[in-house]
């Protein structure tokens, strides 16, 4: 029998690490319809039963305040699944049971997972969870969720609940008697009026108007306005009560009374803790050197540099031997392909296009094995709580940080969830500095610019470049932000607190699953949209052709110089394949031929619609160095970044003659004389903080509440990539680099 089970919990409770556990690689993620909030959902099978587990967004609260926690408290109310897993992170009982009383008011079946209960354990606290249970009315099941411990228990109380639904007991919290009034006025006009009622408990739906939830309160205003009006009329009544009483809000204390019930809980018998134990844990002794004032950012440098060390050594024999394979790919196309469009197509489109992308596969996948350690290690957000004091002197909120870091800023991340990250930021004007600075950190689709750019110019010391590019990245960032801050969105900032959770070992299955996950859905945007956008470069790389005039001077051109040569070789060379061994002779009329057709290539991909593009922009681009062929990349690089790499690949591609000499898309920039180091570290520049890409512009209009905003992205940042490329492009020439 098949049941929905939601996984419900706080941050940081270990509410994936038990998805993990139970689904292993039975697992799916997409995004929730309309929203780049990812949805996770997975199968586990036990005992004749399967369970549909959907991993719902982590939250403090059923409070709509953010996203993530409109999602999870609609999909409790609308999917109605069976039952509800709500992970409780035993170490932090008292503030992860607000969620729980929360969810229990919602009416719903609920069963409870009081995981880690191995560290709360190690603390001296012994928590009783049968009585626990008695106390709240639903079952409590301890589990280890990091080994797997008490999941088949959880899993048998969720089949038992589903099974046997029952209507789940209100908690009975006492409110006050302001409170409790209004709730009694409030509810039988609910019930009477099925306002909501199909979805909601209706003493649910009275406190959500209390709180002033702009969700619910929007639902019942179009559904039924007359009461919506009279019910709001009873909530401002309480309100200005409560203000001129109390210097309070219904919201507050309704808060107040919910966290006072569960301390009267809690001291009923369920908490025991050892006076004796040593109070200052493993995660605080730890904090006491990498959160020091001098050791802590020494070590942060330290970790990033062995994190880009490592990422690079272990990348760089596979990209070798990638690169070895699309070129083996390219020559068995060339040599089983008839000339015209189709075998130009498929080589220079599609196999030098996503394969130059794809190319870059291992270091995007060491990079996202690397930040997925540190991620579920705990250690991002010590980098966060150290970056607070720095993100302050530039106007910035210390949950900026956070939205930086997802974004990118230590490589691998996106943009988009990064802007979505701002969310939580309750300031206005920091939100909006955020969501506009976010874009120029390295995302994963700038990632393999940087990485090709680096390969070909900066081998000799990969990592430190790439940490340089990392500080650059953040250091723009941040004086962009200051910039704003002081001119178009002044405002004071605003205090900053977060939690620090306990330092937990990352386990291999929950690293391996969450490097493949976002590593696969690098590979299946090459495989998509990179490769639907590259066939569009192609096409405009390729029409209009060159006029027949001018294609027939490169022919009879062709034609005359081995018409010069000797007989014996021009017969050699005529009738010799691609890989065939050739005499010096022959071979060297060989590369006079080759040279013509390059030309001709050249000259015809210049004549395309893309080339004319390109060569138009070379009268201003040129002053940061740049070509007629990097302009047209970074023209398709406002679409997604990883199209620059593609197209470069399909430009030198299409200048190409002979796909076994091709070589990778470095060794070609290497070997080309338009290019040098000075000209790569210019690119770098531009591609780190030229316009957003498309998605990340929408995202941005939309979270701005105004398509302006989105507009000033693109042109603000394309003008400052700009300005930034020629200063450092122009003073490096005069200074002979």
């Amino acid at each position: 029998m098949s049941h929905t089970i939601a996984l419900a919990g706080n941050p940081n409770s270990g509410k994936t690490t038990l998805f993990n556990t139970l689904t292993g690689a039975r697992q799916h993620v997409g995004n929730y319809p309309g929203v780049t909030v990812e949805k996770k959902t997975g199968i586990y099978k036990s005992d004749g039963h399967d369970f549909h587990l959907v991993d719902l967004p982590g939250t403090y609260s059923m409070t709509a305040y953010s996203m993530e926690e409109v999602i999870a408290r609609d999909f409790i109310a609308t999917e109605k699944p069976a039952v509800v897993v709500d992970i409780v992170d035993a170490a932090n009982l008292e503030r992860n049971l607000y969620l729980t009383l929360q969810i229990i008011e919602m009416g719903v079946q609920v069963c409870i997972a009081l995981n880690m209960i191995d560290v709360a354990k190690s603390r001296g606290v012994r928590i009783d969870a049968d009585r626990l249970s008695e106390l709240l009315g639903v079952p409590v099941v301890p589990t280890v969720a990091r080994s797997g411990k008490g999941k088949k228990q959880l899993m048998a109380a969720a089949a038992e609940i589903a099974e046997k639904p029952s209507k789940t007991k209100s908690p009975g919290i006492f409110y006050g008697d302001d409170i409790d009034a209004a709730l009694s006025e409030m509810t039988p006009l609910i019930e009477q009026a099925g306002l909501l009622t199909e979805h909601y408990p209706a003493h649910w739906v009275a406190l959500k108007y209390l709180e002033a939830d702009e969700q619910i309160v929007s639902a019942g205003d179009s559904i039924h306005p007359a009461l919506s009006a009279r019910l709001k009329q009873v909530a401002d009544r309480v309100a200005n009560h409560l203000r001129a009483t109390c210097d309070t809000h219904p919201e507050a204390l309704i808060a107040d009374q919910r966290f006072g019930f569960i301390k009267a809980i809690i001291r009923q018998g369920v908490i025991e803790i050892d006076d004796g134990q040593n109070r200052l844990h493993l995660s605080d002794k730890i904090d006491k050197v990498l959160l020091n004032r001098l050791a802590g950012p020494l070590i942060m440098i330290g970790i990033l540099l062995l994190l880009y060390h490592v990422t690079f050594a272990f990348s760089d024999p596979v990209i070798v031997w990638l690169e070895s394979a699309f070129a083996g790919l390219r020559g068995i196309a060339d040599a089983h392909m008839a000339q015209g469009l189709l075998k130009s197509l498929v080589i220079s489109g599609m196999i030098d296009g996503v394969g130059g992308v794809l190319g870059f596969v291992p270091i995007i996948m060491f990079m996202f094995f690397g930040i997925t350690i540190l991620e579920d290690s705990g250690y991002l957000t010590r980098v966060a709580f150290m970056l607070d004091r720095v993100f302050r002197v530039f106007g910035l909120h210390g949950s900026s940080v956070m939205a930086f870091i997802v974004s990118g800023g230590i490589a691998g991340g996106c943009a988009v969830p990064g802007v979505m990250a701002t969310r939580t930021l309750k300031s206005p004007k920091e939100r909006l500095a955020t969501l506009l600075t976010v874009p120029f950190m390295n995302c994963g689709a700038k990632l393999p610019v940087f990485a090709m750019l680096i390969s070909a110019f900066f081998a000799y010391n990969k990592a430190w470049m790439m940490f340089v590019i990392t500080l650059i990245s953040w250091g723009g960032a941040l004086l962009i932000a200051k910039l704003l801050r002081i001119t178009v969105i002044r405002g004071a900032p605003t205090p900053f607190i977060m939690e620090l959770p306990p330092y937990r070992m990352p386990t291999v299955q929950g690293v391996l699953i969450h490097t493949w996950e976002r590593t696969w859905q690098y590979v299946r945007k090459a495989g998509t949209i990179i490769l639907a956008i590259s066939i569009l470069l192609w096409a405009m790389m390729t029409f209009p052709h060159l006029p027949a005039e001018r294609a027939g001077q490169f022919e009879t051109a062709r034609e005359q110089i081995i018409a010069q040569a000797a007989p014996e070789t021009a017969r050699e060379l005529r009738s010799a394949g691609n890989g065939d061994e050739l005499s010096a002779s022959a071979l060297a009329l060989r590369q006079q031929v080759n040279a013509i057709d390059a030309e001709k290539a050249r000259a015809a991909l210049k004549y395309s619609m893309a080339g004319r593009i390109g060569t138009g922009l070379e009268s201003v681009s040129h002053l940061a160095g740049f070509d007629w062929r990097t302009n047209i990349a970074l023209v398709g690089g406002f679409a997604a970044k990883e199209v620059i790499v593609s197209t470069l690949g399909t430009a030198y591609s299409m200048g190409t003659v002979e796909a076994e000499n091709a070589g990778g898309l470095s060794r070609q920039l290497a070997e080309s004389p338009v290019w040098r180091p000075l000209t790569a570290f210019s690119l770098i520049l531009f591609v780190m903080f030229y316009s957003p890409c498309f998605v990340s512009v929408v995202c941005i209009a939309r979270e701005a509440g105004s398509w302006k905003w989105g507009a000033f992205a693109m042109a603000f940042n394309t003008v400052l990539a700009f300005i930034l490329a020629v200063s450092v492009y122009q003073a490096g020439t005069l200074l002979g680099f």
